[in-house]
């Protein structure tokens, strides 16, 4: 009986021994598939300037396909118009609280964000600046973006190429004031022609928020000023034709050029009817799937991308001028967007 007694009392052991040795290999797993779970999924923040212009409807188009072929996830928001500096801020204080790994962002207001782009970073978070740089630039862990610098001097030789030694009475058709894209876009084309800001050529100078009503606006006053313009330097292809149609209803649309940047599938369409002459044309969908690799990578890996990214700007034109790099609409058409 004594043999029983003890017998039963080891049974009763090892069965206590065994629940509870099945109770750590539960909570073993509870605590994996909760650490995978929480671990597991990184989520991308894209930030666009709005969400209807053609440019930033590519990008998030770019970041979503390149977050579907990574398994990760993507948030993204947009200002309600280009300048929209609060909607901006108020999208990074949300990424912040989901978590996001990074920040793609096309920055409205250059100086007004960097405090949130600052705060970001502080919490661990990857901020990549895409088309746009901060100001100060360093205030993104990196930038990827079209040289815009470039794509001003491209149109710029193009002008001047097309002109000779014609006088040429400008129109200049910015963004707004000290944005970096508009300043850089308009300072190239001023290298690429060979002018400094001030010369007498350029006989009017409007902001156009890069909206074509506004370029339309900012033509006619440039028309009742000078009359005579007969080169137009725009900041985008919407203020492009909103130019156009101005100097269309003055019946100046055949004497006068026009010279824009963006190289959106209108905007190449433009310049095969011969509205545009030539166009820088950028890549808004390898700025944003490159920008979610590199915060995928970060995430993965823990090192940050930095510095300058260069995503390629190609002059397009239906006339190509001698001495100036261009390729010809049916290359502009396969590879725009919009």
């Amino acid at each position: 009986m004594k043999c029983d007694v003890w017998a039963s009392r080891r049974r009763r052991a090892g069965a206590m021994v065994a629940i509870a040795a099945l109770s750590l290999v539960a909570a073993g797993c509870g605590k994996g598939a909760q650490g995978s779970a929480s671990g597991g999924e990184i989520t991308v923040g894209l930030i666009t300037k709005t969400d209807t212009n053609p440019f930033f409807v590519k990008m998030k188009e770019g970041a979503q396909k390149e977050a579907q072929a990574k398994g990760v996830k993507l948030m993204t928001a947009a200002g309600k118009f280009d300048g929209d500096n609060a909607s901006q801020v108020t999208a990074v204080e949300n990424m912040i609280a989901a978590g996001v790994k990074g920040i793609l962002i096309t920055p409205s207001d250059t100086k007004a964000i960097v405090p949130s782009l600052q705060k970001a970073r502080a919490k661990g978070i990857e901020v990549i600046a895409l088309d746009t740089p901060p100001d100060p630039q360093s205030s993104a862990d990196a930038l990827f973006a079209t040289n815009n610098l470039n794509a001003g001097i491209l149109i710029g030789k193009y002008a001047k190429a097309s002109f000779g030694t014609k006088p040429a009475k400008i129109a200049m058709l910015d963004l707004a004031p000290g944005i970096t894209v508009g300043v850089l876009r308009h300072n190239g084309f001023l290298q690429g022609f060979g002018l400094k800001q001030g010369d007498p050529g350029i006989v009017c100078q409007q902001d156009t928020q890069g909206d074509q009503a506004k370029g339309q606006t900012a033509m006619e006053n440039c028309l009742q000023k000078a009359p005579d313009i007969n080169l137009v330097y725009t900041i985008n292809e919407p203020a492009a034709l909103g130019a156009y149609t101005a100097l269309k209803a003055a019946g100046k649309e055949k004497n006068v050029m026009i010279v824009s940047i963006d190289g959106g599938c209108t905007g190449v369409k433009a310049v095969q009817s011969g509205q545009i002459a030539a166009t820088s044309q950028q890549y808004p969908l390898k700025m944003a799937s490159q920008g979610v690799d590199a915060v995928v990578d970060f995430a993965k890996g823990g090192k940050k991308v930095g510095g300058y990214t260069d995503t390629g700007v190609n002059l397009i034109t239906s006339k190509a001028q001698p001495g100036v790099d261009s390729k010809d609409v049916q290359f502009g058409l396969a590879n725009c967007w919009g």
